[in-house]
């Protein structure tokens, strides 16, 4: 019976709030880069367009298809990302995964509200439903900002 408590403490009010409030939901017409991921372990998955300028995302648009744990995650990302340059999300994806597998600290700004989910360390099982979404982000900005050509493949 502790599992199934410690299960609802997971599943807390503000995570299934942030699970219900994603922004960013509408795909983009014309991103300069989509990235696809998906978890193998839980079936999610996460669709990312981006736009940038230069280093810095202006334009985001999310697929997602996950449990409550990486809906709230989409929902940190989407919130914390546009506006932030691709040092400051690949730091905040590098920060969450110290986060979840090493037991760090709660990212900085702007992705500190990826503390919501510090109940879901002890859960390995759902870690990568919850990296989803800012993995999915960080390479989609890459390919964004520096393309690779056709020759180059």
């Amino acid at each position: 019976m502790s599992g199934d408590t410690d299960l609802i403490k997971l599943y807390s009010a503000r995570i299934l709030a942030l699970a219900a409030d994603i922004p960013h939901l509408e795909r983009l017409d014309t991103p300069g880069a989509t990235v696809k991921r998906r978890s193998p372990l839980c079936g999610s998955a996460v669709t990312v367009d981006v736009e940038v300028n230069g280093d810095t995302l202006v334009r985001l648009g999310q697929d997602v298809k996950a449990c409550a744990l990486g809906q709230a995650a989409a929902a940190v990302t989407g919130a914390a990302a546009v506006g932030a340059t691709l040092d400051t999300v690949i730091r905040g994806r590098d920060q969450l995964r110290a986060m979840l597998k090493k037991g760090g600290p709660v990212p900085d700004a702007p992705f500190e509200g990826f503390e919501v989910l510090t109940p879901a360390v002890e859960y390995k099982n759902r870690h990568a439903s919850i990296l989803l979404a800012i993995e999915a982000t960080a390479e989609a900005m890459q390919q964004a900002i520096a393309p690779v050509k056709v020759s180059e493949l």
